[in-house]
């Protein structure tokens, strides 16, 4: 469970976030996923869903709380400890998808590799990038640069990206936001597989109230109207 640190559950406890330009502040007081879990986190824009997601990976640090991923205290962490956590264990799925321009799709996908010592890049990483393409629809457009890429392409390229590094905890922004129904399906049954075949845990934020079945649990943050208040951006 959340609770035993050895795992990879989350374990949120007295949590207040709020951005420095003032506007915003999300609390929640206690939230636990048990490792291996599948959840959903819905509700309306600005309540706060990607803002707990950037928690989680340890983009943003809250001002009081815990955060507790798996063995890793993130609140407590250095910014090049956390940035070595993100790298390490956690797949985000950004909603802007997050690519560069001047890389080809093979290497968009790889790029956790490139750009931290933490992974070392092997021939084998090529071929896992290879295999996620072509999961996805993409085995004809590796060596392609994304510029080339439809919108829905482009997360795919997003996706396999944050899968390459087998991670231990998922984390998924309207991953099926620019699909097609057929395509929304597919994407979150990948999601599922990797998840189960890796024992990660994924946390999917989605609008999408299609998408919920197969999920283990819901955080749905119309029931944290006492705990969010919002007046500006951030979903």
């Amino acid at each position: 469970m959340a609770g035993q640190h050895d795992d990879w559950g989350i374990e949120l406890s007295g949590l207040e976030f709020r951005y420095a330009h003032g506007g915003f502040t999300l609390r929640i007081e206690a939230w636990r996923v048990a490792a291996g879990e599948h959840v959903a986190v819905i509700g309306p824009s600005g309540s706060g869903k990607t803002t707990l997601l950037h928690l989680l990976a340890g983009i943003f640090t809250p001002q009081r709380g815990v955060v507790r991923v798996g063995p890793h205290r993130i609140d407590t962490l250095s910014d090049a400890a956390r940035r070595r956590f993100r790298i390490r264990h956690v797949g985000f799925v950004f909603q802007d998808f997050e690519l560069f321009d001047y890389l080809s799709v093979a290497e968009n996908i790889v790029l956790p590799y490139l750009i931290h010592p933490v992974l070392r890049l092997r021939r084998a990483t090529w071929d896992t990038a290879a295999a996620l393409a072509s999961s996805v629809g993409l085995s004809d457009k590796l060596r392609r640069n994304v510029t080339q890429l439809s919108q829905g392409e482009r997360q795919r390229v997003g996706i396999c990206r944050a899968l390459i590094a087998e991670p231990r905890l998922i984390l998924a922004d309207e991953p099926t936001g620019n699909l097609d129904p057929q395509g929304k399906l597919r994407i979150v049954e990948l999601l599922h597989e990797q998840a189960r075949a890796h024992q990660a845990t994924l946390v999917m934020v989605t609008h999408d109230r299609q998408l919920l079945d197969g999920m283990d649990g819901i955080f749905d943050f119309d029931r944290l109207a006492e705990h969010v208040s919002s007046e500006e951006a951030g979903s």
